[in-house]
């Protein structure tokens, strides 16, 4: 059964969802971006539903300002105390939870990973986000994936000699790849400084998906040696019902 409940957080009422099961290892799931906790193509709220028949209770939560919460929308990098409270929440509600998981997808992997400190046991950790963006592009390394693609299809150089090419973002593309620094960025650091104090993360990614090349790129540039669980997807929300199906082998077996 799905129950619904409201608890605070620093003044405002965050409101959450608990698909009730009875068993002792519990998943808190956060939702990334601006996205409510149902997540994308309620892609959230079906994989709780899923694993609470399989005996696996799954709290999700809409932080402050998103969906039924009160209060302002401070992005991922201010969601430590709704994490927090969040945690408190599922524990309260189902008291049976003696072993807690963590997932979340995009900079709701960044959060848990920045935020979560010794609350969760375990995380997975779905295409966190690396990202210091400071242009509307993909990120250097999705361009170089992408273009070395373009490269090796000669429906591309038809298209650039026919002019069917928008030459300016061509243009930005590469001058983005070529001023990409090798060096790590802070966010990089963090993101990758926390890996290694919780090295029984387990870390999802969507292999043809620009957040994850992203990641992948910040990890080959760092040394950072764990091999991530990889889904043949471009899909960053693991949109397609072979994506969902293989995410949620991995998250099983991360809760096994």
């Amino acid at each position: 059964m799905r129950k619904l409940i409201t608890f605070p957080c620093q003044g405002e009422t965050l409101v959450g969802s608990l698909d009730e099961a009875p068993g002792t290892t519990g998943l808190l799931i956060i939702s990334g971006g601006n996205e409510i906790r149902c997540g994308a193509h309620r892609g959230m709220a079906l994989l709780a539903a899923e694993l609470a028949v399989l005996g696996t209770p799954v709290f999700r939560f809409d932080r402050r300002g998103i969906g039924d919460s009160t209060g302002e929308n401070g992005g991922f990098a201010s969601s430590g105390p709704d994490v927090m409270a969040a945690v408190t929440a599922f524990r309260a509600a189902a008291p049976q939870v003696k072993t807690l998981v963590g997932f979340g997808n995009c900079d709701a992997a960044t959060a848990l990973l920045l935020h979560g400190g010794d609350a969760f046991d375990r995380l997975i950790l779905a295409n966190p986000w690396v990202i210091e963006q400071n242009d509307d592009l993909p990120p250097a390394a999705a361009i170089r994936a992408r273009y070395a693609d373009r490269l090796r299809d000669p429906t591309s150089w038809r298209r650039m000699v026919t002019g069917q090419v928008n030459i300016g973002k061509l243009v930005s593309g590469l001058a983005k790849v070529a001023t990409a620094q090798s060096q790590l960025s802070s966010l990089e650091r963090a993101v990758f400084e926390a890996l290694a104090a919780h090295r029984d993360a387990r870390v999802i990614l969507a292999a043809g998906d620009a957040t994850a090349i992203a990641f992948a790129d910040a990890a080959r540039r760092l040394g950072h040696d764990a091999a991530p669980i990889m889904i043949d997807t471009a899909s960053h929300s693991f949109a397609r019902q072979s994506d969902k199906a293989a995410l949620r082998a991995a998250i099983m077996a991360a809760l096994a």
